[in-house]
């Protein structure tokens, strides 16, 4: 598995799932329905405070994992991506190891 925080472009359903990713120059299609958690950041580390109120996507960030492959017969990739509700950027923070079928 590898970590580390890249920008990604997320199309997303109207209810905020995202639906496809463009990465790397190509477009990927969700192979299975998006599965999403919240993690805590270290806000304290990159903001000087917290003003009363913004507590959500300051103290917590939505991760989404989804499956996606380019086509039918490409590999499936399973990545972690972390949305930033206010801005509504979107970064690719986990790549999994492809997960493989047992004959």
């Amino acid at each position: 598995m590898g970590v580390f925080s890249e920008a990604i472009e997320v199309v997303c359903s109207p209810a905020g799932v995202p639906l496809r990713l463009l990465w790397g120059g190509r477009t990927y299609r969700l192979a299975a329905d998006p599965v999403r958690w919240y993690e805590r950041r270290k806000w304290w580390e990159e903001e000087t405070r917290a003003e009363r109120g913004h507590g959500p996507g300051l103290v917590d960030h939505e991760i989404w994992r989804v499956q996606a492959r380019l086509n039918g017969r490409s590999a499936l990739r399973t990545l972690d991506l972390a949305h930033q509700v206010g801005t509504g950027r979107w970064r690719l923070i986990r790549v999994h190891d492809a997960l493989r079928e047992s004959a």
